[in-house]
């Protein structure tokens, strides 16, 4: 008998992905839980696991393929359980077919999710903790027959859900109702204007030379919708700092070997980032985020700091926890394993959410100052440029070189008024300058 498989559920608010392989053939006997096709959504990728033992008929889909939640993969010819312990035996004698190990956790690259399960099976819950539901006095407002989670897309993207119309049962509002509901107000002059940009016509290209077109990967477009949201939303302001960092540099250079002994390096960001998790304890503005619709600051307790990763599928930014809880030596070692695999797709999706504040370092590609995008829904990201020897003035008049560290802060003007963002990176600065004021290990 034919039992058609489709795409099951990849997590809350994901309902289409990207196919980036097909990883059987007609023909194919695959027995249950083996790897089916390697699927990207967002910053994730998953394989998709067979629900069942079988042979494989058709394959409906290819590498390249967008696919929605629900559509048919493949369709398996089902075997009887003699068959089934054929196949399994089979894998273990030749190692031909791979099996996909239950209880995987999602992962940025090659992983194999527990959240990705056979089809009308119930998707496991991601990890991490809930987000916190809106208080019962604003909840009575929203009549919409509506799920929790169609709810909070509809905050995050500021529209009113009762003016959203529904296509479901009984009027009930999905995911793709809100969406089409932004789509339509950010209509312009009868171009169709989608969420994640203009939609604008553009110029055939090819009328002035040879061009090629590539399709944008998952990430690609997480980072761009990321990017127009930030902008769009945030009203951002950039102001610039130096730190003097030529003792610090020493200092770095002296006690580099001691985190490299612990599996980690002492960058200047992992210095940073530790003296911006002390900056956010006195500054606990740009440690906020801003909710308009119940028009409140919310100030977090926690700091959880975001450093940016360049890797070859776009920029990813892995959150190191508890920062102001951690040393330099731990904050090093944790922020190289997390780089590591940010660029290796082994870093997990909770890995890449829950942040408070950014970081992020151009340095090492010779840039100086810089105005960076504040990762909504934070308030403030801080850059940092390459530094550079510089003759400078000292007390005694004389000019000595210095080592100058370039410091860019963008943030949100709605939340952090100039003054503050001031005085938050010149403390952030002095503090850099004197090393010695910060315990390695402390």
């Amino acid at each position: 008998m034919a039992k058609e498989l489709k795409l099951p559920p990849l997590g809350e608010n994901i309902e289409t992905a990207d196919v980036v392989s097909v990883l059987v053939s007609v023909g194919d006997t695959v027995q249950k839980d083996q790897s089916l096709i390697e699927v990207e959504t967002e910053k994730a990728s998953a394989e998709v696991p067979a629900e069942s033992a079988g042979v494989v008929k058709e394959i409906h889909v290819k590498a390249g393929d967008k696919l929605r939640v629900g559509q048919l993969i493949l369709t398996l010819e089902s075997v009887g359980e003699e068959a089934e312990a054929h196949a399994v035996e089979q894998t273990r004698t030749d190692g031909s077919q791979t099996r996909t190990p239950p209880g995987a956790t999602i992962r940025a690259g090659k992983a194999k999710p527990e959240a990705v399960q056979s089809a009308g099976q119930e998707p496991a819950k991601e990890a991490g903790p809930a987000p916190a539901p809106a208080p019962a006095t604003h909840e009575k407002h929203e009549s919409a027959a509506a799920a929790p989670s169609v709810r909070e897309l509809a905050r995050e993207l500021g529209v009113d859900i009762d003016q959203v119309s529904g296509s479901g049962p009984g009027g009930r509002v999905s995911s793709e109702d809100v969406k089409e509901h932004v789509r339509r107000l950010l209509s312009d002059d009868g171009h169709k204007v989608r969420a994640r940009g203009t939609g604008a016509a553009l110029p055939d290209f090819a009328k002035w030379g040879e061009v090629r077109r590539e399709p944008m990967s998952s990430v690609r477009r997480a980072i761009a919708e990321n990017m127009i949201k930030s902008w769009s939303t945030i009203p951002h302001v950039t102001q610039f700092d130096q730190a003097d960092v030529t003792e610090l540099e020493k200092l770095r250079k002296r006690l580099g070997e001691k985190a490299e002994a612990a599996g980690g390096k002492l960058t200047v960001t992992a210095i940073v980032i530790k003296v911006s998790a002390s900056a956010l304890k006195v500054f606990p503005k740009l440690n906020a985020s801003l909710d308009l619709d119940h028009e409140e600051i919310i100030y977090k307790k926690y700091i959880h700091i975001g450093v940016a990763v360049d890797t070859d599928r776009g920029l990813l930014v892995p959150v190191i926890r508890n920062v102001d809880q951690k040393n330099l030596i731990e904050i090093a070692v944790e922020m190289t394993d997390l780089a590591d695999r940010a660029r290796n797709r082994k870093v997990t999706l909770d890995e890449l959410r829950g942040g408070t504040f950014s970081v992020t370092n151009l340095g090492g590609l010779g840039t100086t100052y810089f105005s960076p995008l504040v990762n909504w829904p934070e308030v403030a990201v801080l850059g940092v440029g390459r530094a550079r020897t510089e003759p400078v003035f000292a007390d005694g008049g004389q000019v000595e070189p210095r080592l100058i560290l370039p410091l860019s802060l963008s943030y949100d003007h709605r939340v952090i008024d100039g003054a503050d963002a001031a005085r938050f990176l010149r403390w952030v600065a002095e503090a850099i300058e004197q090393p010695m004021l910060m315990a390695l290990e402390g």
